[in-house]
């Protein structure tokens, strides 16, 4: 059955990316050695492949660097404190060294763990936070706080293992917490007195003076809380989950929003989520207090989704450093991608083949080749900012890159538009893994040709996002796919075309041998959308909680148009991330984990 390159949609998100970027398969099977026991209590939440990467809360495939980290190749690194903003509030460390912002001091930290977090302002002489471990089988956390002569007991209420990992991480302890306990056989002489301090962190701070402390008188029968640090590694039993950092942990603790592991690691492959926490559609389990927080934490904002946070807004609440650490990300350099022109309605039918209107796929570009007989469009693209357009590796060739011409903000290829950018290409990219005979690596960049000012400023397009993450979407999803490709019929169209397609699971067993790991398809069951209408190269973008658009796919190959059991297959562009950011450049296509 031949093979052609056509246009159609699918997706599998537990395919691992494999590219030059991907760790090796030595990697892959050093983790798999160590993936843990598998019990069927496991199996309930837990997903073994996702499990088999290792993923902690420095995988940005995963989760959002922090304001002061970046993501690189999958990893969130620090950044030097240059590249922090400038604004924000003065801050003091440990060492009694100042800076500026909070974002330089944590930015600082990464190079030299020792000046941690102490106070917000300038340092001044004999300022201590101090945090210690009482001796003896009760191990109670005590803690100094800032203006305070005495050590002062902490209340159990509200304490968590997110914060008996900083507070282990404070004391030095870098896998965090083993395990923490209330003890109420406190005497008032034994706790100085009737108070204690309610400590709340999110987990991930490395200093207890980072998260929200306030005094508060002790409730009847409350306890203060007993600590032991994670200090010597054992072997998990089959009732425990094993952490990355090679913490154990009871198997009930996992998905549950609350980081047990110290490195999240017990949080970020969940099939599903326990009681009081939010799945997240990258199976990742947040607090359900960071809900509708004003902080995204899913990688596709549906935690702060406005249908779902109507009328549920929360106050903003002190709580130490969180709001110094939103404040500095609203700081952050920003990429405008994956919004219309247009907009929208909902439509209740699932079709294929509706006229596109003005603005409604404003990256969406047409790619026309120039010969004597005047030029036609052979193939679609999507521009993703800059001077930059993505489209599939067959469609263009490196030494006709004089005959390219890209029509940006078309509707209709026979008619004039006053409103349509045209450009003629400065060069072509095409994957240097490119197979012509399999269409692995089907993926290529074309530069337009700039201005004389070196931009190329586009009056009528918006580029669509590039997606970071492989986890960003799921099978199942809505997407849409938008082309000037073939009717039923196989009858040419002048006018851009769109249809809905659902992202599926597993086509390597619908094109066993001919389907690879940096593939994706889409479509309809019953082949309504026929994979036809629209062109090779051209996108198939996705929408995350706030209808932002991220080009999940490029039209590489497909067969049989339109019937049952053929989705069309996609080069999956969040394999590609690295491979697109080298030449681009990461702060043009990177809306998040700059």
């Amino acid at each position: 059955m031949q093979v052609v390159p056509v246009f159609f949609v699918f997706l599998s998100l537990f395919w691992v990316c494999g590219s030059e970027y991907a760790a090796s398969n030595a990697e892959e099977n050093q983790f798999q050695q160590v993936e843990p026991a598998q019990p069927a209590e496991q199996d309930t939440y837990l997903i073994g492949e996702c499990l088999s990467k290792e993923y902690t809360h420095k995988s940005c495939e995963k989760v959002f660097c922090h304001p002061w980290e970046r993501c690189v190749e999958g990893r969130c690194l620090c950044k030097l404190p240059y590249q922090c903003p400038k604004n924000g509030t003065s801050v003091c460390s440990t060492n009694g060294k100042y800076f500026h912002t909070y974002c330089h001091l944590k930015s600082y930290e990464c190079q030299r763990p020792e000046a941690k977090f102490l106070h917000k302002g300038k340092c001044k002489s004999a300022e201590t936070f101090s945090v210690s471990l009482g001796n003896g089988d009760s191990s109670l956390l005590r803690v100094k706080p800032l203006n305070q002569n005495n050590y002062i007991l902490v209340c159990d209420s509200e304490w968590t293992m997110n914060e008996a990992n900083v507070a282990c991480k404070h004391l030095g302890f870098k896998s965090g917490a083993e395990y923490y306990q209330a003890d109420s056989s406190i005497t008032k002489s034994a706790s100085n007195s009737l108070h204690c301090l309610q400590i709340t962190c999110r987990g991930l701070e490395t200093s207890l003076a980072e998260c929200h402390i306030q005094m508060k008188s002790r409730d009847r029968n409350e306890g203060f809380v007993s600590l032991q640090c994670h200090e010597n590694l054992r072997a998990c039993s089959d009732g425990e989950f094993h952490c990355v950092n090679k913490k154990c942990i009871p198997l009930n603790k996992t998905c549950d929003g609350i980081n047990d592991c110290g490195d999240l690691s017990d949080e970020l492959c969940c099939r599903e989520c326990r009681e009081n926490s939010f799945h997240c559609r990258s199976n990742i389990c947040i607090p359900n207090k960071n809900v509708c927080n004003k902080e995204i934490d899913c990688l596709t904002g549906e935690d702060e989704a406005r249908v779902l946070c109507a009328g549920k807004d929360k106050d903003a609440e002190s709580h130490s450093m969180d709001e110094e650490r939103k404040m500095i990300k609203t700081l952050l350099p920003k990429v405008h991608c994956g919004l219309t022109n247009h907009t929208l309605t909902r439509r209740k039918r699932i079709v294929g083949g509706e006229t596109a209107r003005k603005g409604e796929f404003p990256w969406q570009v047409a790619i026309k080749e120039i010969h004597s007989e005047g030029a036609t469009v052979y193939c679609g693209g999507v521009y993703i900012g800059g001077c930059w357009v993505l489209t599939a590796a067959h469609c263009v060739r490196a030494n006709r890159v004089h005959l390219y011409r890209v029509w940006i903000g078309l509707l209709h290829t026979a008619l004039h538009d006053k409103e349509t950018d045209t450009f003629s290409l400065k060069q072509v990219i095409i994957h240097e893994n490119y197979d012509t005979s399999t269409y692995e690596n089907d993926i290529a960049l074309l530069e337009l040709k700039a201005f004389a000012n070196g931009e190329c400023p586009l009056q009528y397009s918006t580029p669509a996002c590039i997606p970071w993450s492989e986890y960003m979407f799921t099978a199942g999803d809505r997407c849409k796919v938008s082309g000037w490709g073939l009717e039923q019929g196989y009858n040419k169209t002048h006018v851009l075309k769109w249809g809905h397609v659902h992202l599926f699971q597993n086509c390597s067993e619908l094109y066993p041998g001919r389907f690879f790991k940096q593939m994706a398809c889409a479509g309809t069951h019953d082949g309504s959308t026929d994979s036809c209408k629209g062109d090779s190269g051209g996108p198939l973008v996705c929408f995350d909680a706030e209808n932002v658009a991220y080009v999940w796919g490029v039209v590489s190959w497909g067969e049989n148009c339109g019937e049952a059991g053929h989705p069309g297959v996609y080069t999956k562009i969040a394999c590609y991330y690295d491979w697109i950011s080298h030449h681009v450049t990461r702060s043009l296509i990177s809306r998040y984990n700059i």
